[in-house]
């Protein structure tokens, strides 16, 4: 970054999470990442440094190789001058969701991270006056837990995703229950992962984004109809999707739309990318392979159909890989909390000794090394708690990342063997696919996420599941033994 040609004017405003806030700048496809804190809360400028280089690290020496080289973009710290920052913040103050004003934009460091802006991003050059399209998707814990540690017995049928539902209803987080199941979309059936990414178009909540050139266009939470929504979206992107057959408005249009986006990023999650090193995780024997909540598994025991077909995902594509990284949480955080207090135990006893355990890095290879130890045999020592525990942090990034598809139409003189392209109707398209919010978690929060596992499966226990139990009686159960009276008439 150049100091004396930093204008505030010309970024722009991009978006911001719990912990940091993302402004874009207008021309070129950069976007710097500050650090957000309570505002009595203040850190020195040297341990915002180190945070922001943590980061970096993490993504540089652990996800990159799991992800791969071409998904994973790390980005640098940046130093900045104080003026900029302090006027850049005043600018971009009034577009700040009121929900999100609670934690302040760090002004006092000057530094930030320069990464690649995603919602722009293509891993090959593309024309400049081509119209980009990205879809953020935060697809969630692909799989069910399988550890044995595992006491509440709807952990082992429902997935954390379609449990959760129930709770940030009742909590009014959502106004209603998603029909999406991140185990339909992490299935690789096709049919699955239509139905999943159809259910995120008509609820979103946080779990999809679409940006056009670079401005977000759906997946804010407005206070319009998911309908209207979705009519809108459909003329947005008539410029990509126009159907073939020329309608130019009305359902039929919006459907068709619908149907041609949901096909391409489909065919973009399943291509596959440059060779990441999860696959090279084994993590022992998967749970079940539908959720009994998903409504599309629900529908296909009504018709009186088997299972839905798993087609199970290519080993090249992002969201295999990224299901590998998630599934290193290999005893739930049933199993995994006893190891933490035993790690803690240890640590009240020899302070001096998180620096070499690695708690708060470095990242670097050795402790991407230890990750890959996937033994679940406890030999009751310090270090094997710890490996778990940094496992289930990795793990617990992967279920919280995002995975961003840009795409755009293809110029007609392009040959597929200089892009990855996907098949439209109206025209071919060019895309990347890329993985998004891969800080480590942190190794504080497993308390917190010990005891929000227990109120959300215990919500859900004694809500939906304790409701279903009341009507099964009602009718048999599939294979229910029964006898068959015959009276004489």
């Amino acid at each position: 970054m150049e100091e004396e040609k930093m204008d505030e004017n010309e970024w722009g405003y991009h978006g911001e999470g719990n912990k940091s806030l993302v402004v874009a700048h207008a021309q070129r496809c950069v976007v710097l990442r500050f650090l957000k804190f309570p505002p009595n809360r203040k850190k020195t400028s040297e341990e915002i440094f180190q945070h922001l280089q943590d980061i970096v690290d993490f993504g540089r020496n652990v996800m990159k190789e799991f992800l791969g080289e071409n998904c994973v973009h790390c980005g640098e710290v940046v130093q900045l001058p104080l003026e900029f920052v302090k006027q850049l913040c005043l600018k971009i103050q009034s577009e700040r969701p009121e929900s999100r004003c609670d934690k302040d934009l760090d002004t006092l460091s000057g530094y930030a991270m320069c990464l690649p802006n995603l919602t722009r991003l293509q891993t090959y050059c593309i024309a400049e006056h081509r119209p980009i399209l990205c879809v953020e998707i935060k697809p969630k814990c692909g799989f069910i837990p399988f550890s044995s540690s595992v006491t509440h017995e709807m952990k082992h049928k429902v997935c954390r995703y379609c449990m959760h539902q129930h709770l940030k209803v009742a909590t009014g987080k959502w106004k209603q229950i998603s029909k999406y199941c991140p185990l339909d979309l992490f299935s690789g059936n096709k049919q699955r992962m239509h139905f999943a990414l159809k259910s995120l178009l008509h609820e979103a909540q946080n779990n999809l984004k679409i940006f056009k050139n670079g401005e977000l266009i759906y997946g804010c939470g407005g206070a319009r109809s998911p309908a209207a929504d979705l009519r809108e979206l459909a003329h947005q992107l008539k410029p990509f999707f126009f159907p073939s057959n020329g309608l130019a408005g009305g359902a039929q249009c919006t459907r068709a739309v619908v149907r041609e986006l949901v096909h391409v990023i489909t065919r973009a999650l399943l291509s596959s990318s440059d060779k990441g090193r999860a696959g090279a995780l084994r993590p022992g024997p998967r749970g079940p392979l539908v959720c009994e909540a998903s409504p599309f598994s629900r529908s296909f025991h009504r018709q009186g159909k088997n299972t839905p077909e798993r087609s199970g995902l290519p080993k090249g594509c992002l969201l295999y890989k990224t299901l590998q990284v998630q599934m290193l949480d290999l005893l739930d955080i049933e199993g995994l909390y006893p190891l933490y207090n035993r790690v803690e135990r240890y640590l009240e006893e020899f302070p001096e000794e998180r620096k070499v355990l690695q708690i708060d890095g470095p990242y670097d290879e050795a402790f991407y090394q230890k990750l890959l130890d996937l033994s679940t045999e406890d030999d009751g020592t310090v270090a094997f708690a710890l490996t778990k525990v940094q496992q289930y942090r990795a793990a617990m990034t992967a279920k919280d990342c995002s995975i961003m598809i840009a795409l755009s139409p293809c110029l007609q003189d392009t040959s597929p063997e200089q892009r990855l392209i996907v098949p439209a109707s109206r025209a071919r398209m060019a895309f990347s696919v890329s993985a998004l919010d891969l800080d480590l978690k942190p190794y504080e929060s497993i308390p917190h996420q010990h005891r929000l596992d227990a109120k959300i499966a215990s919500y859900y226990a004694k809500t939906v599941h304790a409701k279903d139990g009341a009507v099964a009686p009602t009718r048999f159960k599939e294979r229910e033994d029964c006898t068959l009276v015959l009276h004489k008439v």
